[in-house]
């Protein structure tokens, strides 16, 4: 008899950060443990969205030569709660795909920030990772940072722009923030669409670029430090796993897109050169920003830390990356975890919670 459980990992997804999302897929699904996981692989495509079930060589996830009529079989969602899985037809007979539960490896807009995760819920199919509510939240910058000062930890001050915005207002809430600030799309993932504004001249033309990513847009201050963060694996009601904070060191300019997946002129260390104490002190943020945001399963939690020692609250990634460079898998394996026990253990979590 087949006691595997069957776990939909899903990859692709209508995301500006698609590729991305292929070379987490394919780390995180040579490392299941196939004598307990029978993985089912389910390509969204990037132009139309379309669900796949993809069974071709798994190289092809990696060269993003998957989606092909060869490789794939077309599949939907089936809202039938007692089938909790996918449909597809053969010959006209429609099949039924049951599935034990899904982790979605998909990041950005369409995948991180909630919809697939409200979609799995609608089909009674446990996610392995953050669910709909924690997943929007996290997403949203500006909710997320009203919550955790709710919680007694520092953010950035910030202003929300809308796209019938007036420029006057712009400017002046700009000066009040302070030179240099940040300009943020509210939703969106890898850096995309954020500027580090040093003039007043950049600033309008940096709202426009982030409004390329979203409808809402933040001016944010620059917080005077350096980002830190913290891998959390499991879930607060059952006990966490936090890996060793790490520390990004920049040379010039921010930690966007082309720093996150080249490190050109930044460098990644973990542990992060701090003090024992201070980092214990972070560990103890990030598992309160954890509990605050509901979070499950996974998360990478990432925060500024001051000269003086303040801790910041960035920003919370539900899915981070998980390539063999990504930081959330080496944050956990300077803690004792290799990159199998952590893809088993989240998928684990996931299937028990």
């Amino acid at each position: 008899m087949n006691h595997q459980k069957k776990i939909a990992v899903f990859f692709g997804g209508c995301s500006t950060e698609y590729k991305v999302s292929l070379q987490s897929a394919y780390a995180v699904i040579q490392r299941i443990d196939t004598q307990k996981y029978l993985p089912v692989l389910i390509g969204i495509s990037p132009r139309f969205g379309k669900w796949h079930w993809f069974h071709g060589e798994l190289e092809r996830i990696k060269e993003d030569t998957w989606l092909s009529e060869e490789n794939c079989t077309p599949v939907f969602p089936s809202f039938d709660r007692t089938v909790h899985g996918l449909c597809y037809l053969d010959h006209a007979h429609l099949c039924t795909i049951s599935l034990d539960a899904a982790l979605p490896v998909l990041h950005g807009k369409n995948g991180e920030d909630g919809t697939v995760q409200g979609v799995l819920e609608l089909m009674n199919v446990p996610v392995i990772g953050c669910g709909l509510l924690s997943s929007a939240l996290c997403m949203d910058k500006e909710l997320a940072h009203h919550i955790v000062q709710m919680n007694g930890i520092k953010t950035a001050r910030s202003f929300s722009v809308k796209k019938n915005y007036s420029e006057k207002t712009v400017r002046k809430e700009a000066l009040e923030i302070g030179y240099p600030l940040f300009v943020k799309p509210v939703r969106s993932g890898s850096s995309l669409g954020i500027s580090k504004v040093v003039h007043e001249n950049e600033l309008i033309p940096a709202v426009e670029d982030a409004f390329c990513h979203d409808s809402t847009v933040i001016l944010e201050e620059m917080v005077d430090g350096f980002e830190v963060g913290c891998a959390v694996l499991g879930n607060a009601d059952s006990g966490l796993i936090i890996g060793e904070v790490d520390e990004i060191e920049l040379s010039d300019g921010f930690f966007d897109f082309t720093e996150k997946y080249t490190l050109k002129t930044s460098s990644i260390h973990v542990p992060a050169r701090i003090s024992l104490r201070t980092a214990d002190e972070i560990k103890k943020t990030a598992f309160e920003i954890y509990r605050a945001l509901n979070c499950s399963c996974f998360a990478r939690i990432d925060m500024f830390l001051t000269s003086a020692g303040e801790i910041y609250f960035n920003e919370v990634n539900t899915i981070p990356g998980f390539t063999e460079h990504s930081r959330y898998p080496n944050m956990l394996r300077e803690a004792g975890l290799s990159f199998d026990e952590v893809v088993n253990r989240l998928i684990e979590t996931g299937v028990s919670k």
